[in-house]
């Protein structure tokens, strides 16, 4: 049973508590103003003595989840740094399934997040980076994070399932029209590979590439 909130013991702290508590749970489009309230005790008037509307409210939830994510040392080493920060990136991600979508598409000017975006490039910056490729490595950086956790969440396959699920559609992959996609569905179902590609794989190339990119003349 939920706990009634009064006027004055609400806070949008407490708000958003509770909205990442039902997002997580069940997905954003799953909230409402009139399910939070009730979730809170409280009414959806009451809510919005603190929050604005819908759209306010999940401004603050992306904040929240922004600051999950390892904010750069300016003077530490960048590639340790980058990898710090695109691991608790991907796992604030995995935490907060429904956010993905949202985050890419929602441009958020809350202070965890510019101060993470500032602390990201001015690690780059001060090491040798310059302004101009300190963003676009944030972004490829970025785009691996998002695009592999969105694949992450979203593929129709679990890893545990993978090997049955290659021996099931290897009929259909032809030997005489597809040979090297054959040969991979072959070796997946024989153990030779497991199929599954690591997270870890793609962002060391991306860190290996920006530093070659860095000090090319």
């Amino acid at each position: 049973m939920s706990t009634p909130y009064t006027r004055k013991s609400l806070t949008p702290d407490k708000i958003v508590d509770k909205a990442l508590e039902i997002a997580d749970a069940q997905g954003f489009e799953a909230l409402s103003m009139r399910k939070l309230a009730g979730a809170l005790g409280s009414t959806a008037m009451s809510l919005y003595n603190h929050v604005a509307n819908k759209d306010a409210l999940l401004e603050l939830m992306l904040e929240r989840v922004a600051a999950e994510i390892v904010t750069p040392d300016i003077s530490g080493d960048w590639e340790e740094t980058m990898r710090q920060r695109a691991h608790s990136m991907r796992a604030a991600l995995l935490r907060h399934r429904w956010v993905p979508p949202l985050l890419i598409s929602t441009i958020t000017m809350g202070a965890a997040s510019l101060r993470n975006i500032d602390a990201t490039l001015g690690c780059l910056v001060t090491q040798g980076f310059t302004y101009a490729q300190a963003d676009w490595a944030r972004n490829a950086l970025d785009s691996h994070v998002y695009g592999y956790t969105l694949q992450e969440l979203n593929y129709p396959v679990s890893p545990e399932a993978y090997q049955t699920a290659a021996a099931q559609y290897l009929p259909m992959i032809s030997k005489a029209d597809y040979p090297f996609m054959h040969e991979a569905a072959v070796q997946i179902v024989d153990g030779t590979y497991d199929g599954m590609t690591q997270f870890s794989f793609g962002l060391e190339l991306i860190i290996d590439g920006l530093k070659r990119w860095r000090d090319a003349p």
